[in-house]
């Protein structure tokens, strides 16, 4: 039971699973592998997001213009459809990456270089980024029929009875796992945010390991505009508006500490899921929005005070054998 309780994955594994037990009793069909399926699918952009901020929060900063990156971002691939309604859709994607990762490299060249607190930077390029869309657009939507088929299409299209969305997110799981378990700067992520200056003179450059870590989530939150704008069909100003406090809680709940250097690619996925199990949920077993709000608040401020326990326990671990040498 000790193990379970120090291990936070298979702690939300559980989590989980009663999660599901709960809602099968009210809904016995939630639990069917289609529906779990669809569940998953609709998640899968959050997942995503979160494992973009999980690398933003790891190095002791954080990114509130991810939501507004990706609506940006998912307003320029929909222009670009309606201009070049011909172009390949892949060259669509690599544009709005590109664009995310430039809008995320402006975050973290103000923090660097700059040294202005990663919240003040991010709240302000939110709003710069969602003016840009009304500039761009006047305020006017794209909608379904100015869209090409092939736009709109890869989202849905099935791989082994699995939508291309859900397969995109698996896809940047096993990236991003890569990155942050094989690659220097995934364990330099961890060691800015662990001790930023322990890590100066192990030869780690601080403001630019957060600068990457900006970089890729806004590339994250660029091909997750493609997909939200193609998967609904619509793209105006107020795409994902507030979104970015669901992607936080989605790390907060994964175990992603906000003081920094703690966390892990499978904690971001499951916080996610966990998040999605519940807005999937709640409104099926005809509980309201304000209480579906109260629960996904009550989660997160649970899911803080879990996560401060487990750091202040580990550093009276540290302390204690400080003190032993």
């Amino acid at each position: 039971m000790n193990m379970l309780l120090k291990n936070r994955e298979a702690l939300l594994v559980v989590a989980i699973l009663a999660l599901v037990a709960l809602i099968t009793l009210r809904f016995p069909g939630f639990i069917a592998p289609a529906n779990l399926g669809r569940v998953y699918n609709d998640t899968s952009i959050l997942i995503i997001l979160a494992l973009g901020q999980m690398a933003v929060i790891l190095t002791r900063c954080i990114d509130l213009s991810m939501a507004a990156n990706l609506a940006l971002c998912g307003m320029v691939a929909g222009l670009i459809n309606v201009a070049f309604p011909g172009l390949p859709i892949p060259l669509v994607i690599v544009a709005v990456v590109a664009l995310g990762a430039a809008l995320g490299s402006i975050n973290g060249l103000l923090v660097w270089k700059l040294n202005i607190p990663p919240i003040v930077v991010t709240l302000g390029t939110l709003t710069i980024f969602r003016g840009t869309i009304f500039l761009l657009t006047g305020g006017q939507w794209i909608n379904a029929h100015q869209m090409s088929a092939a736009f709109k299409g890869l989202p849905r299209a099935d791989l082994f009875g699995i939508p291309a969305l859900s397969w995109f997110s698996v896809l940047i799981v096993a990236l991003m796992f890569v990155v942050m378990t094989r690659t220097a700067t995934g364990r330099a992520f961890f060691a800015v945010g662990g001790n930023p200056h322990a890590a100066v003179y192990t030869g780690i450059d601080v403001g630019r390991t957060r600068f990457l870590a900006y970089c890729l989530s806004g590339a994250l939150a660029g091909l997750s505009g493609y997909l939200w704008v193609s998967r609904y069909a619509v793209a105006y100003v107020d795409i994902a508006l507030g979104f970015e406090l669901d992607i936080i809680a989605a790390c907060v709940i994964g175990g992603i500490s906000i003081a920094g250097g703690i966390g892990s690619v499978p904690g971001a996925v499951l916080g996610a899921l966990f998040l999605g199990i519940i807005k999937n949920a709640l409104p099926v077993i005809n509980i309201s929005p304000f209480a579906q709000m109260a629960i996904s608040g009550m989660v997160i401020i649970i899911a803080v005070a879990v996560n401060a326990r487990a750091e202040r326990r580990k550093g009276r671990v540290i302390l204690k054998k400080a003190e032993a040498h």
